[in-house]
């Protein structure tokens, strides 16, 4: 789905980084999609879970006993229209951190928002696995999961010095993923319902090679 006019000054997309490595590849995948919500005007933030003290989830009957943090970052996400969120995969899935994280969450922090999907990996096949874990996710939370994602195998070799893919097409596609996540929260939240389905329906979960 190209960029288009549409104006989403009014739209607020957040980071959601799965690994708490600082100057990490998921760090980079995920800032490198809110660029690309940035681009096509919504306002971004990153939200790094190495910032917050979580606790394990263990769905305690009085949710008001959290710590703090659990509480700020569940306000936080709440007030986000969309929700960037990146995944190193490991064992074949999300990861440990990500997933407490969005177990300390749920429908009031996620239902009806946009969801978009990156992840890294240090092997040839990617995060396809973990990929495919956080879109079943997204749906259990009630999210909109938009079309496209992007896996970035071999992560080690992937990005260039200032935090950019080598590969232009691959660095266009995760920057398209918080794109899409920004006007697909603008029209979902606008008087355009028949705009938002005409170009959900021609985005593409996975265009293919050339």
């Amino acid at each position: 789905m190209a960029a288009s006019a549409q104006p989403t000054n009014l739209v607020r997309v957040v980071g959601l980084c799965g690994s708490l490595r600082p100057g990490g590849h998921t760090r980079k995948v995920v800032n490198l999609a809110l660029a690309g919500s940035r681009e096509v005007g919504a306002e971004v933030a990153l939200l790094d879970l190495a910032d917050y003290e979580l606790v394990f989830c263990d769905a305690r009957d009085d949710e008001s006993t959290y710590p703090a943090d659990v509480h700020r970052l569940r306000a936080e996400v709440a007030a986000a229209d969309g929700i960037i969120l990146g995944t190193p995969e490991y064992h074949s899935g999300v990861s440990g951190i990500l997933k407490n994280a969005l177990d300390l969450m749920g429908f009031s922090q996620f239902g009806g928002k946009m969801i978009g999907l990156v992840g890294v990996s240090g092997g040839v096949m990617g995060a396809t696995n973990g990929l495919s874990n956080l879109r079943t996710i997204g749906r259990s939370l009630h999210a909109w999961v938009v079309p496209e994602q992007v896996s970035v195998a071999r992560a080690g070799d992937a990005f260039n010095a200032d935090g950019g893919l080598i590969d232009a097409k691959l660095d266009a596609a995760v920057r398209n993923v918080g794109a899409q996540v920004a006007r697909f929260a603008f029209l979902h939240s606008s008087d355009h319902p028949r705009e938002f389905l005409r170009l959900w329906e021609e985005s593409q979960a996975n265009p293919g090679g050339d």
